[in-house]
């Protein structure tokens, strides 16, 4: 049966026809009766990796198959999500070793995007830290892979959007914690200059990332706030806090009950909620200790934000550029600022060294902005697409749902190799997505 299917932008949406399994024969027997497939986790990446007309939800094959608490490894089914995960590593005194800005993805969709977070630059992304995983290709074998067994498959599944195959096992690490809270400091940047010095001054910290203010000009242009933490020890717990560390207290979630009319989101609105953003941090720097939550998903704590961009959908944009290219940063945003089309939620953190195939970080400065679909937005970012092909720099996939082919070529050193690599695996084109078809990277 046929749903409109889409991912958390809302765009693009499509007629697809989903299917479910539990047991990994429904599996092997539906991609050995079908063509042109995806595996879907939860729809929480944003554009059109994970859409086809035939999907795959993977979201009922969620078992935890072995938790090794002393050592901390974790092997699990590819459908289970970080929120159900954390629910059961954290008070045994574990967490995810990297964790993108929402605990909703399913570990499938964790390894396929290769996500990174806030600890880019100290600990990797996701791929760094899998022990090994199971991989059903083209052919229906399933290959155990590792980065010394079946290597190329490893490296074209991390960050290969689902191409090479269905991932069905995952084994990692986890990281050790002492509490279920963060140490976090906020400091107040005047403008783009100061936040970039800042984030070296405190590139010693485990987690780091800044909200940055698209629409300002002159003397502030690009004033943010630097957030960086790190997991806090029992000393540092209030009282009521030491009595169970590694629990958190329960909260209520808001909700967005339906989208919000477009208009809702325009100039004014942006730079009237980034003034309040901004002051509301009434000191240049402010120390507290907070629980894991807000800290690393503070969306999170507003079902269906989504729906406030309307129901038109919004792309996230997402790009890295060099370490040394800060110029191109800032040509970038200049002609969002002269666009006045700024974002409420832009996020800027720095990676660390990645040379994996074709994972999106390179060392050096990503910035993620959201744009309310709208007439003229694609060609806007087809103007972006260029600055960041001149300053060396390259974007998302897993947040991509526009990228001409040619910048997909041009900015991934790897691609042909990965290409090939999709091709030793998926053949015959078993497994594709609107996202491959439009990069030229299935048949």
């Amino acid at each position: 049966m046929q749903k409109r299917l889409a991912n958390w932008g809302n765009y693009p949406a499509i007629a697809s026809e989903e299917s479910a399994f539990t047991q990994e024969d429904q599996l092997r027997n539906f991609v050995g009766s079908h063509h042109r497939i995806i595996a879907r986790g939860n729809g929480r990446c944003y554009g059109d990796a994970s859409l086809s007309a035939q999907s795959i939800s993977m979201l009922k094959y969620d078992k935890v198959l072995a938790f090794d608490t002393t050592n901390g490894i974790l092997e699990v089914q590819a459908g289970v999500t970080l929120d159900q995960l954390l629910d059961i590593i954290v008070p045994q005194g574990w967490f995810l070793p990297v964790t993108p800005g929402t605990k909703y993805i399913t570990i499938g969709g964790a390894v396929a995007s290769d996500v990174h977070g806030k600890n880019h630059h100290v600990d990797g992304a996701f791929s760094r830290h899998i022990i090994e995983m199971d991989v059903i290709t083209g052919e229906d074998n399933t290959l155990c892979c590792s980065q010394t067994e079946h290597a190329d498959l490893f490296w074209a599944t991390c960050g290969g959007m689902g191409l090479t195959g269905i991932i069905t096992r995952v084994k990692f690490r986890l990281k050790k914690i002492a509490t279920a809270y963060i140490r976090q400091t906020q400091l107040k940047a005047r403008n783009l200059e100061e936040v970039i010095r800042l984030f070296d001054e405190y590139k010693h910290y485990t987690y780091s990332m800044a909200w940055i203010d698209c629409l300002q000009q002159g003397d502030t242009f690009g004033r943010s706030i630097l957030i960086v933490g790190e997991h806090a020890t029992p000393e540092e717990l209030s009282p009521r806090q030491q009595q169970a560390p590694l629990t958190l207290p329960a909260k209520r979630k808001l909700v967005v009950p339906f989208n919000l009319p477009s208009f809702v989101l325009n100039t004014f609105t942006v730079k009237a909620f980034n003034w309040l953003y901004y002051h509301k941090n009434y000191k240049r720097e402010m120390h507290k200790v907070i629980p894991y939550e807000p800290f690393f998903y503070p969306l999170d704590a507003i079902l269906h934000w989504n729906r406030g961009y309307g129901k038109a959908g919004f792309v996230q944009y997402q790009f890295v550029l060099p370490l040394e290219k800060k110029d191109g940063l800032v040509a970038i945003l200049q002609k969002i600022s002269e666009k006045g089309w700024g974002s409420f939620l832009a996020v800027l953190k720095v990676f660390g060294n990645q040379d994996d195939l074709i994972s999106f970080p390179m060392e050096g400065y990503t910035l993620a902005l959201d744009f309310p679909v709208r007439k003229g937005l694609l060609p806007f970012l087809d103007e972006l697409d260029e600055i960041v092909l001149q300053y060396g720099g390259r974007l998302y996939l897993s947040k991509d749902a526009r990228m001409k082919q040619e910048v997909f070529w041009k900015s991934y050193p790897n691609a042909q190799r990965f290409a090939d690599i999709v091709q030793q695996y998926n053949a015959d084109s078993k497994f594709a997505s609107i996202q491959s078809e439009r990069l030229l990277l299935t048949k």
